[in-house]
């Protein structure tokens, strides 16, 4: 009698998995507000008998308890205000146990909640998003390092630049995207705003923040981002020497020829009296 008693006072889990769609460059969420909003920043609402959402304006997309079909549905209604291409294979998932007795995050999971409020969604939503988020930006900045890599060897091992100037103003040019994209498209180090609200979520949050090693790989992020300042400077100063020592040969040759027409002129002058 007490072991059925016990059985049926056990609590009970259920697992569901998170997914975090990398969509684009950006996402337009103004003018989609909705009745069953959780939250205005980020946009997240109720999709489905179970599902939650929530949209990013850096360009992710966080699910959970939808099916894939109902996920393609709430992409597909975001046609047009994606900017940028989708990137296959960016995204990240996580696996919940929901029902258990605290609030827990083992490493490499499944993560264990006491519940899956719309509060604690949203503390999970945010940690998703920023990890992929990140992702992106991590490749974006590797990208312009691995072509900025060889220029620099070559300037070490010579002493002047190896590539002519269009080359240099496009690698310039793609260091200046990418520090545009970057720099402040999303606040890694900032809290998501349920916190506010729900301060006893704080220790949970923390968790998920080390889980991800968000604030690590954003000051990893950071430093190589100043490095690309740093060389799109040096870039910018070879190319205004590069183009100060051309303007000064150019004056001297003028100034030979000016001479020269002198001379020619004078001597013409002796030879014809």
């Amino acid at each position: 009698m007490s072991d059925r008693k016990h059985v049926l006072h056990a609590p009970t889990t259920s697992r569901l998995t998170a997914r975090a769609l990398l969509l684009g460059h950006r996402i337009d969420l103004s003018g989609l507000e909705r009745d069953d909003m959780i939250s205005s920043t980020p946009l997240a609402f109720h999709a489905g008998p179970r599902g939650r959402v929530a949209l990013y304006r850096f360009g992710v997309a966080v699910f959970v308890g939808l099916s894939p079909v109902e996920e393609d549905d709430v992409i597909r209604s975001l046609a047009g205000r994606i900017v940028g291409d989708r990137e296959p294979g960016q995204d990240e998932t996580a696996v919940m146990e929901v029902g258990s007795s605290e609030d827990r995050i083992p490493p490499g999971g499944p993560f264990n909640l006491i519940d899956l409020s719309n509060d604690r969604f949203l503390c999970l939503a945010d940690a998703l998003a920023k990890t992929v988020a990140l992702g992106r930006d991590e490749r974006e900045v590797n990208g312009v390092l691995e072509l900025i890599e060889p220029f620099a060897a070559t300037v070490a091992r010579t002493g002047r630049p190896p590539w002519k100037r269009r080359a240099m103003l496009k690698l310039v040019g793609q260091a200046l995207l990418v520090q545009h994209r970057v720099a402040g498209r999303i606040a890694v180090e900032e809290k998501p705003d349920v916190l506010w609200d729900r301060p006893d979520l704080e220790r949970l949050y923390a968790r998920l923040e080390d889980e991800y090693e968000l604030k690590e790989r954003s000051r990893m992020l950071q430093r190589k981002l100043d490095l690309v300042v740093e060389t799109v400077r040096a870039l910018t100063d070879i190319l205004d020497t590069d183009r100060s020592t051309r303007l000064e040969v150019t004056i001297a040759v003028l100034i030979l020829v000016e001479l020269a027409v002198a001379v020619y002129q004078v001597f013409t002058s002796i030879q014809g009296h």
